[in-house]
């Protein structure tokens, strides 16, 4: 692949991820199909990993499959564009540099969630969005691999 067009998907790459990120704020703050219309009077977090996780499993009947699902799916779904793009925008990527990365996002948005007491912060929700970066990052370099093959074949029949 020429220069040229490395550099517009890169540049694409970035576009996507700033796309991705003001749907990102707006989905965790502002959605209000995800009860994100008002503000919480007390602080809500959760410390302990595993508790909320546990939870939903085991009132999986009395929640529902959809509170289930948009909890759990969803926290690890709302990331995976995050570890994609955020490979596909950089130079220089990795595996750990993703898992930083995801984790890092993640909490400052939990940490944001607790003082603008839009949401909760919780831990499991940190492991889940971060498990969903690095599925991001994974999805990324199977495509990559495939796309340099692809394209060491096609220069191998010029």
């Amino acid at each position: 692949m020429s220069r040229r067009k490395t550099k517009i998907l890169r540049a694409l790459g970035k576009v996507l991820f700033l796309l991705y990120i003001g749907f990102l704020i707006y989905f965790l703050f502002l959605a209000e199909w995800y009860g994100r219309t008002g503000i919480s009077e007390e602080y809500r977090y959760n410390l302990e990993l595993f508790r909320e996780i546990k939870r939903f499993i085991t009132y999986r009947e009395q929640l529902g499959m959809f509170a289930v699902s948009a909890n759990l799916a969803g926290n690890i779904l709302i990331f995976v564009p995050y570890g994609f793009f955020i490979s596909m925008a950089s130079k220089s990527r990795g595996f750990f540099k993703t898992l930083f990365f995801s984790m890092g996002l993640s909490l400052c948005v939990e940490i944001a969630q607790l003082f603008t007491r839009v949401g909760s912060f919780d831990v499991d929700d940190i492991l889940l969005n971060t498990i969903g970066g690095v599925i991001g990052y994974i999805i990324f370099s199977i495509c990559n691999r495939i796309r340099r093959r692809y394209h060491v074949r096609n220069r191998e029949k010029r």
